[in-house]
């Protein structure tokens, strides 16, 4: 018979040299998933520049968003829908006017062979946003999936911070090729805490401002804060996020387990 003592049990923390998980954390394979998945939205998003160790220099930071073409995608079609708005009250015509935009520019990437799936993920939602405004007859009613949006985002963020695997960790960890790992690094988990944390409050303040507008009916209001609390809010966040990996990880980079852990 086998002493129970001579058996090693696989993946001990001691010999890992990760911090032994608690029973509250989530399930590693659910976290390999979530994390691959996440990296990936990550890398779409305009992070993947940290990856690829890109300087985050204004053009890298512009082409992180889509380039010109990308920011305009997301700008003209609600800056449309308040000009004319504003100007002629018709709610249809504002409406369909910021759809047309939206389908020229995915026209626009179909014909020219160009990746369209930013342009038909605007064109869905800003379509989808336009058939709830004129079903019920309210123009506020064009901004619900974004309150939906925001509010969806934030709430996963926040229970993400809750039960202690913040949302932007896993996502830039499986993104840096780090995993899970740096959860058992404090600089990194607290980098990564107060990076989920300003990702929250861009997600917050949105709703803090729009939402009272949407419930007083107030769609030029909606559709100024909307463009302003946009790309404006989302630029910064992007180049802070962008230098906070960097530099924790090029600071991290010549220590790691080959180096810590070594045979004497």
């Amino acid at each position: 018979m086998t002493d129970a003592r001579d058996e090693q049990p696989a993946g001990d923390p001691e010999d890992s040299g990760v911090e032994p998980r608690s029973s509250g954390d989530a399930p590693e394979s659910f976290s390999n998933a979530l994390g691959q998945g996440l990296a990936a939205a990550a890398k779409r998003s305009g992070l993947g520049g940290v990856a690829d160790g890109q300087a985050p220099t204004g053009a890298a930071l512009l082409a992180a968003m889509g380039g010109i073409r990308g920011m305009a995608e997301t700008i003209l079609p609600g800056l449309v829908f308040l000009v004319l708005y504003s100007f002629t009250f018709n709610l249809p015509l504002a409406l369909g006017a910021s759809v047309a935009v939206a389908v020229v520019f995915t026209i626009v990437r179909i014909v020219g062979r160009t990746p369209i799936t930013q342009a038909l993920a605007g064109l869905i939602g800003v379509a989808a946003s336009a058939a709830l405004a004129l079903f019920s007859g309210k123009g506020s009613d064009n901004f619900v999936l974004g309150l939906l949006t925001n509010a969806g985002y934030a709430a996963v963020l926040l229970i993400s911070l809750l039960v202690r695997w913040p949302l932007i960790g896993l996502a830039v960890g499986y993104l840096m090729g780090d995993g899970v790992a740096w959860r058992a690094n404090k600089s990194k988990y607290r980098a990564m805490q107060l990076l989920t944390l300003a990702w929250l409050g861009m997600f917050v303040a949105r709703l803090a401002v729009q939402l009272p507008l949407y419930l007083a009916d107030n769609v030029a209001g909606l559709a100024v804060t909307k463009l302003i609390m946009g790309i404006p809010l989302y630029a910064p966040l992007l180049l802070l996020s962008w230098l906070v990996v960097r530099a924790i990880y090029r600071r991290d980079a010549p220590t790691g387990p080959a180096a810590t852990d070594a045979p004497a």
